[in-house]
């Protein structure tokens, strides 16, 4: 077994507010947990991971070109499939809180290295 906390676990910012946690880094799976300040949205973006997206605290909206723009509350997931375009965002005017569950896992500085 491994146990990662949430005190203890690898953090960064890829942008001011925007705090992602690494609480399981493997490669079949990887789950990330995330703030997301108000009024923040994701780029435009896809991988090669399927994804789960669990809201935790407040509300996140997901927009696909297939599905529109959906909006999940505290207890909502979505499955977002490996290669679809997604843009995550935080329509509220406080920080919201998930949990992204990737399979395979990925890397964790994905957003650091997107693009290079």
């Amino acid at each position: 077994m491994k146990i990662t906390h949430v005190d203890e676990a690898e953090r960064y910012e890829p942008e001011p507010n925007w705090i992602r946690l690494s609480m399981c880094s493997e490669p079949a799976i990887s789950i990330e947990r995330f703030t997301k300040p108000a009024g923040h949205a994701s780029p435009n973006h896809s991988h090669p991971n399927a994804q789960v997206l669990i809201v935790v605290e407040g509300t996140l909206s997901i927009t696909t070109e297939a599905d529109g723009t959906q909006v999940l509350d505290v207890g909502d997931t979505a499955f977002i499939p490996a290669g679809e375009d997604h843009v995550v965002t935080n329509p509220l005017g406080t920080p919201s809180v998930g949990i992204d569950i990737f399979v395979p896992g990925r890397s964790f500085d994905f957003w650091l290295t997107r693009g290079t």
